[in-house]
Order: C-alpha cells, then sequence, then structure tokens
C-alpha cells in the first residue's frame, strides 16, 4: 500500500514537471504592433474604421492610448474609439469614452463632437434593433435614455451655437420632445383605460406643462376632458374641453364628438319619409 501510494506521488510530480517544461516550449505570441510609432497606430486603426473592421480598429485605438496616453493621437483615438465602439453597438463604451473625452479635454476643438456623438448613440439606443425593423415609436418606450439623448443634445446646442452639429441636434431635439410627451400621454391613457383617473389627469397635466407646443397636446387635453367627467369635475371638464376647442377647433375629438351614435346610421337629410297612403297591410305584431 506504501509502495502503491509512493508510485503515485512519483507519477505527479513528474507530470507537473513535464507540464511547466511543456510551458516553455509554447510558441510566444508576438505583438505586430510591437515597437510601431502613435503616428502608424493611429493611421492603420483610422483606415480599419474607415473600412467598416470596428473590431480591429478599436484593438488599435485601445493600444495606442496604452502605450501613448498624450497628445494628438491619443485625443483623437478616444473620439474615433468612440465611434467605432458605437458603429459595432458597444453603446455603454461608447457613451464612456464621450464623457472620458469631454472631461479630460474640455476646450478641445472638437468636444462639440463629443457631445453630439453621446446623444447620437443615446438616440439609437432608444429605438433599439426590433424599433428599427418595425418603426417602432419612440414615446412607447422608457424615456431615461430619451431624456439622456435630449440632454446632450441640449447641451451642444447651448455651449456650441455655431458648431456644424447644432443644426441636426436641434432637429433631433424636436423629435425627442414629441417623443417624451408622447410617452406622458401613453401613461395618462394607460391610467384613464383603468379607471384611475386622478393618475390620468396628472399625467396629462404633465405633458402639457413639460411638454407645451407639441402634437400630443392634443391627446393629453381629451384625456382630461374625459377624465374629469368620469371624475364628475363638470367646471374642470368644461374648462379643459374649452382649451381644446380653442386650440384644436378641428381636431379628433369634435370630429368624433360630430358623428351620429353608432346605430343611426343615416343622416336627418336621409331619413325616409312616411309613405303617401297608410298600407292596408297588418303590423307585423298583429298576426290575427
Amino acid at each position: 500500500m506504501w509502495k502503491l501510494s509512493l508510485w503515485v506521488r512519483i507519477a505527479v510530480v513528474i507530470a507537473f514537471a513535464a507540464g511547466i517544461a511543456g510551458c516553455d516550449l509554447l510558441p510566444e505570441v508576438k505583438d505586430e504592433t510591437a515597437g510601431w510609432t502613435a503616428e502608424r497606430l493611429y493611421k492603420e486603426a483610422h483606415e480599419m474604421l474607415v473600412t467598416g473592421n470596428y473590431t480591429r480598429a478599436i484593438k488599435l485605438y485601445e493600444t495606442l492610448e496604452g502605450r501613448f496616453p498624450y497628445g494628438r493621437y491619443a485625443q483623437q483615438a478616444i473620439l474615433e474609439g468612440a465611434y467605432a465602439n458605437y458603429r459595432a453597438g458597444e453603446t455603454a463604451t461608447s457613451i464612456a469614452a464621450c464623457d472620458r473625452f469631454i472631461r479630460t479635454y474640455p476646450n478641445h476643438p472638437n468636444v462639440d463632437y463629443a457631445y453630439y456623438l453621446k446623444g447620437l448613440v443615446n438616440f439609437r439606443e432608444d429605438q433599439g434593433l426590433f424599433g428599427y425593423i418595425v418603426e417602432q415609436d419612440l414615446s412607447e418606450h422608457d424615456p431615461k435614455l430619451t431624456k439622456e439623448s435630449f440632454g446632450a443634445f441640449k447641451e451642444l446646442v447651448t455651449r456650441f451655437p455655431d458648431s456644424r452639429y447644432a443644426a441636426d441636434s436641434i432637429i433631433r431635439m424636436r423629435y425627442l420632445t414629441n417623443a417624451l410627451a408622447g410617452y406622458e400621454v401613453h401613461v395618462a391613457e394607460y391610467y384613464y383605460r383603468r379607471g384611475a383617473y386622478v393618475a390620468a389627469v396628472n399625467r396629462a397635466q404633465s405633458a402639457l406643462i413639460n411638454y407645451p407646443r407639441t402634437p400630443s397636446n392634443e391627446d393629453a387635453l381629451i384625456v382630461l376632458v374625459r377624465s374629469y367627467d368620469a371624475l364628475g369635475m363638470v367646471q374642470l371638464r368644461d374648462d379643459a374641453q374649452r382649451v381644446l376647442k380653442d386650440t384644436f377647433p378641428d381636431g379628433k375629438y369634435f370630429a368624433a364628438s360630430a358623428k351620429p351614435p353608432w346605430w343611426k346610421f343615416w343622416s336627418k337629410e336621409e331619413t325616409p319619409l312616411p309613405p303617401a297612403k297608410p298600407s292596408e297591410e297588418k303590423p307585423w305584431w298583429r298576426f290575427w
């Protein structure tokens, strides 16, 4: 028994020694970029970015930042690396790079692009892959990323009104504002359908106060009118209805109100006249 245990120990020691020796025999992986200058690293990374090889570009930009953390190539590597991550679908990494650039180089000539890219990443992230396929409405999504996107664009426009990205940012801000207003109305309608009329009123008022002059204002006012009516608040209902009438006189609410009841499918002009002579036939109910 003792001899068997001894041989087992010897075998373990031999195997361990062979493993160590085998590790020394493995071929050493060489870094092809070893000895490259910052300029060469940037040039290669930029070429990969232009040709759409984002994974390779990201790796090269990271290598450039690690070896040469200072200078214009490193600064450009952060921006272009953020864009490469954005195109590769790594949105969190892209936003982190934008924030790092803004924090490290607040006076850089291209810092406006960092704000713009940050807003753009969140803007696309809100829609998501499924949203692109079915053209899903942003107003039905959680507004967290929408608000972050709006904030980035707003800061860009405020700080750099003459930026080349300002005009596009304003257009996107308008779209995001409409989406945020639509989200509030979606929630208000949700509460109304479930009989939570007070909550519906609060969300509708929030949409009107925080996002005025948006297409969703009409729907917000309609929710107010119907919720106040359900709550029996006649004066508030009439006030909301008056505002709705003044603002959207030809809107969907009054167009729907003008329609006849569903069971009355003829108009007054089409109402048939009584017969010229009384009928000799018995009434349908009189069968004897």
